[in-house]
């Protein structure tokens, strides 16, 4: 039970640090954007807080699934290994 309650943390930081990642690119990104251009100053702090909240769920998204593949894929490998030793054990008695 333990175990199960690290990995979903472990996921969950995985999913924050990319949406904290990706969504201050992207309102950096559209605060550049709009400096450079000469928008208005309420035109470039709304559409850089759109970029800041779309890119932060997109990054939330893509952070959970690459968390749960790297789960997925330690648990395969540990199972893997656990059934090797398990059978090298046996064929030995």
């Amino acid at each position: 039970m333990v175990y199960n309650e690290f990995i979903v943390r472990r996921i969950e930081s995985v999913a924050h640090t990319y949406a904290g990642i990706l969504g201050l690119l992207a309102m950096l990104a559209a605060l550049m954007r709009g400096l450079t251009h000469g928008s208005s100053p309420q035109t470039v702090v709304s559409t850089a807080w759109i970029c800041l909240l779309v890119f932060a769920c997109i990054g939330g998204a893509v952070g959970a699934l690459a968390g749960w593949i790297v789960e997925q894929s330690v648990q395969a490998r540990v199972l893997a290994e656990l059934e090797s030793h398990e059978s090298d054990g046996s064929e030995t008695t």
